[in-house]
């Protein structure tokens, strides 16, 4: 992130550099305060930080959270490159409420709203094309060598979220739809993902999008501190367009569909020092030789984070 703001009031803010496109729920949450290691599924269909100009604020007291912005534009779930090499621009947006912000009511913790972005894109490669990781960060499809980017990208992200005391509930759906091209034939193939992240905070702290902010008994051996606990667990899918195959990707090579599950446990031990253990476990449906489906993957993750 390299940016500047102009706040001329909560409710207008220009913001201008390269930050977060504001489309993906999960994508906007910053990194400290993750429920895992790795984002879900939905995050590789939504683009990450781009390179352009956006009006933001907040209106009615917080509870109308609002983003537009012109961009140069990246593939799902990357940053842009430094440089916009079709000159084409992305336009995207969000708006998201919390109705219920200010009120001392069981639903004060629950948001909701939708992102998307439109543009065009003209190109081959990986700056033009994506690319799909599993959780276990091992990419499961791509396009052919040949594929070209030729027309129309747009997505469209249905999100929200519901905490209410120690409990926590995240959900996202996206659809990234793009006009492919392969010597004369064109196709626009559209593919989508959600998942669900339910967290419970097992010391009874309160959970947020935030995490726990503050744990009610900072880590200190010897004084009855151990800090906060969080239980975490992570359903996710992720859909190929079954016209992608086989013209426009190898299906020896890229799956058609990744099924992901994620259970967690999050070490809050004060408000800057966060231990994170992981156990991920992703289904690939084909993306072998022969029609055969991958092997499913198995991985343990850990991280340890500093945040100040």
């Amino acid at each position: 992130d390299a940016y500047v703001d102009r706040r001329f009031d909560p409710a207008y803010t220009v913001r201008a550099g390269k930050f977060t496109s504001p489309v993906g729920l999960e994508r906007l949450q910053s990194s400290a305060a993750l429920s895992d290691v790795e984002r879900a599924l939905p995050s590789e269909l939504a683009p990450n930080r781009d390179i352009g100009i956006q009006l933001q604020g907040d209106l009615a007291e917080g509870r109308v959270g609002y983003a537009v912005g012109v961009f140069n534009g990246t593939v799902d779930g990357r940053d842009a490159v430094t440089s916009n090499p079709d000159n084409e621009f992305e336009y995207a947006g969000r708006v998201f409420f919390e109705p219920f912000k200010n009120d001392a009511t069981a639903w004060s913790g629950l948001g909701f709203g939708v992102g998307a972005s439109v543009g065009d894109k003209q190109g081959s490669g990986n700056n033009f094309l994506p690319r799909y990781r599993t959780a276990g960060q091992v990419q499961f499809f791509n396009y052919r060598a040949a594929a070209l980017a030729n027309g129309r990208q747009s997505r469209f992200s249905p999100q929200g979220f519901y905490y209410r005391n120690a409990f926590g509930l995240l959900a996202e759906y996206i659809v990234s739809r793009q006009e492919v091209r392969i010597g004369g034939t064109r196709e626009a193939l559209s593919h989508q993902a959600w998942q669900a992240t339910a967290s419970y905070v097992l010391t009874g702290e309160d959970a947020s999008y935030r995490g726990v902010v503050k744990p009610s008994r900072p880590f200190n051996p010897g004084k009855d501190g151990w800090g906060a606990f969080e239980l975490v667990g992570r359903y996710g899918v992720l859909e190929i367009d079954e016209g992608a195959f086989p013209l426009f990707a190898d299906p020896a090579v890229s799956a058609s569909e990744a099924t992901s599950w994620t259970l967690g446990l999050n070490w809050y031990l004060n408000s800057n020092l966060k231990l994170v253990v992981n156990y991920l476990h992703t289904a690939l449906e084909g993306g072998a030789a022969g029609g055969a489906d991958r092997e499913d993957e198995k991985a343990i993750f850990t991280r340890l984070q500093v945040a100040f």
